[in-house]
């Protein structure tokens, strides 16, 4: 049997709306902002509520599972029913999050404030992929990185304003973070109202059948969520105690500590902007072979060399490491036609969910052999990139 694409393309209907994904990046960054700094406090957090590294887990855990759950579900149903004004919703439930992590005063309070923030990321990332894709007037490796990036860049603030902000002035600090998730909520209504007005205007429009049996694509989209797998535990790992080990090994203070993190997730940034771009001109294949295999040599390094060379290492390695994103959702996408949403919804839900239940199992790990194993163990994850020689060829695929 043929899996054959039956949606409208919408952006054949009008150019590239650079204004919209400027928008949507930006509220992206936002959304992730609040993400980053729950990780980025985790230090003032361990000595204020006396955690241990599994607690620390479990919280990451706590949110980033409840993304996962909602994700896929909401992108499913949004493919059937697209709902662009629900965005702000996402936003409003980050803002409540943001609060609770500011003023809790019991480590279950915490984990509520985690969950909420997870809730927001849930109802933002599938709707807002789809946005993204309906206003990339064909660049769609292109779109994907810039909303990416926006993400990438909000991760990589939160380690800043987290050293330069929150350690300074103390946790209550965190609540004005939640000024910019009430303007993000904001910019989001204009961004729904937009793509309604888009998709109203959309003339259906049938793809091209695609040229692959339902086994193969079925196969396929299984070798992106392992490969999405190995990225995010790897991303998990540095997130969550990439700050530990530089302050284990290094005697770093926490400002220098969330500097070094800022180096990995700035990569990142770059990078996700770099894997869109790029693929546009080679095809998403080849940036995600080169993203997950050509990672390996410096993340085996990152765990047995100095100080200057591990922040050299972070860069690139983040550098490298996010360039795959954009390009796994792009050629996911392009696999399951029409399936925008849910696509979004299982790649990014699958990447916290993934990455929450790595850092449990690794907080775990670190309580037990310390955390300099964490990292020698996690260093040979991007092997598991052999697996993209079971993906097909780019001819195969629609427009290839």
């Amino acid at each position: 049997m043929r899996a054959e694409a039956t949606t409208a393309n919408p952006v054949a209907v009008a150019g590239t709306a650079w204004g919209i994904l400027t928008a949507i990046s930006l509220c992206h960054m936002i959304n992730d902002v609040m993400q980053s700094m729950l990780a980025a406090i985790y230090p003032l957090l361990r000595a204020e509520f006396s955690l241990s590294y599994a607690q620390i887990g479990v919280m990451t855990f706590a949110f980033q599972v409840t993304a996962s759950l909602l994700q896929p579900l909401i992108g499913m149903a949004t493919d059937r029913h697209p709902q662009p004004r629900s965005l702000p919703f996402g936003m409003v439930s980050t803002f409540c999050g943001v609060l609770l992590l500011a003023f809790a005063h019991r480590y279950e309070m915490l984990l509520a404030g985690a969950m909420l923030i997870g809730v927001g990321s849930a109802v933002f990332h599938p709707e807002s992929s789809r946005v993204a894709r309906l206003a990339s007037g064909g660049r769609f490796g292109t779109a994907q990185s810039l909303f990416q990036m926006g993400g990438n860049f909000g991760q990589s603030l939160g380690p800043l304003l987290a050293a330069f902000i929150v350690v300074p002035l103390g946790r209550p600090a965190v609540a004005w973070f939640a000024v910019a998730a009430a303007l993000g909520g904001a910019l989001l209504w204009h961004v729904g109202s937009w793509a309604e007005g888009r998709r109203r205007a959309a003339t259906a429009k049938a793809d091209t059948a695609l040229r692959l049996t339902r086994g193969i694509v079925t196969r396929s989209i299984v070798v992106l969520a392992v490969l999405t797998f190995t990225k995010n535990i790897y991303t998990a790992s540095m997130s969550s105690y990439f700050t530990f080990f530089t302050i284990d090994k290094f005697g770093l203070g926490p400002q220098g500590a969330q500097l070094m993190l800022f180096l990995f997730l700035g990569g990142m940034a770059g990078g996700v902007i770099l894997g869109g771009v790029i693929g546009d001109r080679i095809g998403p294949l080849r940036v995600i072979w080169f993203s997950i295999l050509g990672v390996l040599p410096f993340t085996l390094l990152l765990p047995h060399v100095g100080l200057a060379a591990t922040g050299v290492l972070a860069v690139i390695i983040g550098l490298i490491l996010a360039s795959a994103f954009p390009a796994i959702v792009v050629f996911a996408q392009e696999l399951v036609p029409g399936r925008t949403g849910t696509i979004a919804g299982l790649f990014f839900g699958f990447s916290f969910g993934m990455g929450g239940i790595a850092a449990a199992a690794l907080g775990v790990l670190a309580d037990a052999q310390g955390i300099e194993r964490v990292f020698v163990l996690c260093s040979f994850l991007p092997i598991l990139g052999v697996l993209t020689i079971f993906l097909p060829r780019p001819g195969r695929l629609i427009g290839g």
